[in-house]
């Protein structure tokens, strides 16, 4: 075993559960449990052996309120189904995605090092998606979309569009991330094509959620970046633009027609758009009936039809990419936030996005405590002894070590919440969300540069690792 691979063995059960998201989905599943979500209790369980042997304390009090506050909640509202067996499950679920999973992803990542392997393992699996993608939309085999078989769903079926396009957004997220904040000008470049790469399959997946999340998240980051940076990156993605739409001619009718459909969801509202509205107003209606604990876990489809209108349709239609025609039931509201605050009232709500706040907050406060640690690095003459600077004198590379794992960080964080506002959990890609919080927990709660306390000594871990990678 080479010392790479020892180094990373902790962490290779979560990119196990990422790398297993690459099987294919059968056609007819209704988005039950698959095997990268028995991956991901064993990830649980190897953390749990580890905490085990090595006989530490596994999280400080802030990251375990943060993880912990969420279960008060979903407990509450499961007690409350009306269907205990299904309030079970919810709990079951609620527990995987947002308690246990994120905890042991925490927990397993020990440096930056593994969150860049975690984070191009991210890119790797969305560019194999992507690939599948536009080869369906190329051979006419992906799911229906506007009666021809044209939608890039991936391996996951059409059962579940959003999974590709969850999968490849995430990659885009951390090539732009890798891309702004890699050390290395070899990295960076590859970091680059990767991100146009996937950029193709992200369209052709004509997810407008996705589209708006990654073009939030990645705005975020160019933000975040600095203005000289961001101004050469946006020239880049605007000449790949050009090249891809004037020059190949890529971008079908039915694409332009999709990306001008977002601009008229308030005045012309296609089906899809009407029925995510009635939903939205029945889950907020649940919410005012039951405000504090909600109608419970699960209740939202037994709920549903006796506060929606009747514009609400039967059911999305589900064709193509190896299914017969059929009517999916709209089983939840398409908003995570509105769809806690029907089940769990305020006090779900309050406890899960409370906790991803305080993320948002760890992690922004993760990205200055790196500028900071380069500027003090630099005064005390640190960044001449690890070899940051070229022949000339000059420094070679002005990127503080760790931006790529803040941006990673923020971007993901700031494409989950903002895509929240268009989907929930549900489906064979609901795994990943759990895993990119534990990567978003790690670097918010637990990198060690975290350490408060000044000087050189407190950081040096942090340093030797960063020289290393050099």
């Amino acid at each position: 075993m080479t010392a790479a691979l020892r180094s990373a063995l902790p962490v290779l059960p979560v990119v196990a559960v990422i790398a297993l998201l690459g099987l294919p989905i059968a056609p007819s599943g209704e988005g039950g449990a698959n095997i990268a979500d028995a991956m991901s209790g064993l990830v649980v369980l190897c953390c749990v052996v580890r905490l085990v042997r090595t006989r530490r304390r596994p999280l400080s009090a802030t990251a375990a309120l943060v993880l912990g506050l969420p279960v008060v909640g979903i407990s509450v509202s499961a007690a409350g189904a009306a269907d205990p067996g299904a309030g079970i499950t919810g709990l079951t679920r609620y527990l995987q995605i947002f308690v246990l999973v994120p905890a042991a992803v925490l927990l397993l990542v020990r440096d930056r090092r593994d969150l860049r392997l975690l984070a191009w393992s991210f890119v790797a699996l969305a560019l194999w998606q992507g690939a599948v993608g536009v080869r369906q939309y190329v051979t006419g085999t992906g799911a229906s979309y506007q009666g021809e078989d044209v939608r890039a769903v991936g391996t996951f079926g059409p059962t579940d569009v959003m999974g590709m396009a969850t999968v490849v957004a995430f990659g885009v997220v951390c090539a732009v991330a890798l891309a702004l904040g890699a050390g290395e000008a070899r990295r960076r470049a590859v970091a680059v094509v990767c991100a146009l790469a996937l950029l193709p399959p992200l369209a052709l997946s004509f997810s407008r959620g996705a589209w708006i999340a990654t073009a939030v998240a990645c705005g975020a980051q160019l933000v975040l970046a600095g203005l000289r940076r961001a101004v050469r990156t946006v020239a880049v993605l605007a000449a790949a633009g050009v090249i891809l739409v004037g020059g190949l001619g890529f971008g079908s009718a039915m694409l332009q027609e999709r990306v001008t459909s977002i601009t008229q969801v308030a005045d012309a509202p296609d089906q899809s758009v009407t029925d995510r509205y009635t939903m939205w107003a029945a889950a907020t209606d649940m919410w005012r009936e039951h405000p504090l604990t909600g109608v419970g876990l699960k209740g939202f489809p037994e709920y549903r039809d006796g506060h929606a209108s009747l514009a609400l349709s039967s059911g999305s239609d589900i064709a193509g990419a190896g299914a017969a025609f059929h009517k999916q039931a709209l089983l939840s509201p398409h908003n995570m936030y509105l769809l806690v605050l029907s089940e769990q009232g305020l006090l779900g709500l309050l406890a899960l996005a409370g906790g991803w706040l305080v993320l948002l907050v760890g992690a922004l406060r993760g990205l200055v405590r790196v500028r900071r640690a380069a500027r003090e690095d630099a005064g005390s003459g640190l960044t001449a002894g690890s070899g940051l600077t070229g022949e000339s004198g000059r420094t070679a590379d002005r990127t503080p070590p760790g931006t790529d794992c803040a941006l990673v960080a923020c971007g993901l964080l700031v494409w989950q919440l903002v895509d929240f506002v268009y989907a929930d959990i549900g489906g064979p890609s609901t795994v990943l969300t759990a895993v990119v919080l534990g990567v978003i927990g790690w670097w918010a709660l637990m990198d060690p540069s975290a350490t408060p306390g000044p000087g050189a000594a407190k950081r040096s871990p942090a340093v030797r690792e960063e020289a290393a990678a050099r």
